[in-house]
């Protein structure tokens, strides 16, 4: 079982900057994928930026790309989520997710956050 806990959600002006982070429970050294999700008010959760392939590849939404950083720190256990130029449309709450390998059933397994709320005023 796999802990995930964000931190550094909050309200900003538009065009501002925040960071998230979120801290696992266990080494992430071994986590398939590891990144960051969101969901808005009345729309699906969709991915923002995800460390892919053992932490080899990045994926980032289209709409975050050059204005969203994600980075990890191996030792710490942590995923950050560096957001500048922030949009009233990034209003969300964020998830942090991980996708590890279960040893004992050979299959993957999703792990989510409880999210923390950004909110963007115009």
């Amino acid at each position: 079982q796999v802990q995930l806990v964000e931190s550094g959600g909050g309200s900003v002006q538009a065009g501002g900057s925040l960071r998230l982070s979120c801290r696992a429970s266990q080494t992430i050294l071994s986590f398939n994928e590891l990144g960051w999700y969101r969901q808005a008010p009345g729309k699906q959760r969709e991915l923002v930026a995800v460390f892919t392939r053992g932490g080899s590849g990045t994926d980032y939404a289209d709409s975050v790309k050059g204005r969203f950083t994600i980075s990890r720190n191996s030792v710490e256990s942590l995923v950050s989520l560096q957001m500048n130029s922030l949009k009233p449309e990034d209003t969300a709450v964020y998830y942090c997710y991980a996708k590890v390998a279960s040893v004992s059933s050979g299959t993957y397994m999703n792990y989510w956050g409880k999210g923390t709320l950004v909110t963007v005023s115009s």
